[in-house]
């Protein structure tokens, strides 16, 4: 409460200075060089930065290689948001600190882009199987790891900065749609990877691939639920070691930038193999140096899950 309060306090002078400076900004020679828009996690960065192209600079909120889930922005970082054109985030459902900021933002100087806004997030399953109710989380905010709602949250970006911005709208409507192509073909991939398989069943470290198993029909069994924080219980851990066995899992897929330590041991006791899957929520600044992208990322993950779905 003191740091919502403080924040708080913070944010509005910093909304005074904001206006103070607005006539200032409207003449400013720098603002029609192009746009300045944030995002908060990876996958937002990279769906905007592809519809936006050359006609503005994309920046990233939270930090490469950092959990998305229970991240809290800093006075810096809400003006930040403030100073942009733009300002594009997932949902409330991940970014649960949202309204705190938007609530204070001149909607005419900075546009505020929900990317999920269209689409129909699933309750959370899982909260009742974990120590503590994730009330946080009620709703799973994972869309983008399917590829399909992925499209949907482009177009939803795509549409939103047209509306905001339309001397670009032709620019944005090209870029999407050479974007959206390669996640259609990503989306192809996926289907005929998965359309003949007999073992559709996948045990993840956390609950992030429930849209992409509803998308290709394929069953996810999670250790812990939407946040990575949670801790399963010793019952659902007994649980879920039955079910590796009775349906003969043969790989247990943990996450790179999170602890694997109940995955492996899950993995030990039942004699598994481990792997990586990844949810996308962060790419560290070393993957991201290194030419990874939400597309490369998602056709790992499709080798991946290949060990398991066949």
């Amino acid at each position: 409460m003191k740091k919502i309060i403080a924040a708080t306090a913070l944010f509005c002078s910093l909304l005074l200075g904001a206006c103070s400076n607005s006539q200032s900004n409207d003449a400013d020679p720098a603002k029609d060089a192009g746009l300045s828009i944030v995002t908060t996690f990876y996958p937002m960065y990279e769906f905007t930065k592809e519809v936006v192209g050359d006609a503005g600079e994309v920046s990233l909120l939270i930090p490469a290689g950092t959990e998305p889930h229970d991240f809290e922005p800093s006075a810096k970082d809400m003006a930040k948001i403030m100073e942009a054109d733009a300002f594009v985030y997932n949902s409330p459902a991940l970014e649960t600190w949202v309204s705190n900021v938007t609530d204070s933002i001149d909607t005419k100087q900075t546009a505020i882009i929900e990317a999920a806004q269209d689409i129909d997030l699933a309750e959370n399953e899982e909260e009742h199987d974990h120590e503590e109710a994730d009330h946080d989380h009620e709703l799973d905010p994972h869309v983008w790891t399917d590829p399909v709602l992925a499209i949907q949250e482009v177009k939803t970006i795509r549409d939103q900065l047209s509306e905001a911005y339309p001397d670009q709208k032709d620019q944005f409507t090209e870029n999407a749609a050479a974007y959206i192509e390669k996640l259609e073909a990503l989306d192809k991939a996926y289907s005929q990877a998965f359309k003949e398989a007999t073992q559709r069943t996948f045990v993840t470290q956390h609950a992030a691939f429930g849209y992409l198993a509803r998308q290709y029909d394929l069953v996810e069994a999670s250790i812990s639920g939407i946040s990575p924080d949670q801790e399963p219980t010793p019952s659902r851990l007994a649980e879920l070691k039955e079910y590796v066995e009775e349906n003969q899992v043969k790989v247990i897929y943990f996450e790179e930038n999170a602890s694997s330590k109940v995955a492996e041991t899950l993995a030990n006791e039942t004699g598994v193999e481990l792997a990586v899957l990844n949810p996308i929520e962060s790419l560290t600044q070393e993957q991201m140096d290194n030419g990874e992208t939400y597309l490369s990322v998602m056709e790992d993950n499709l080798s991946a899950l290949q060990k398991s779905i066949k």
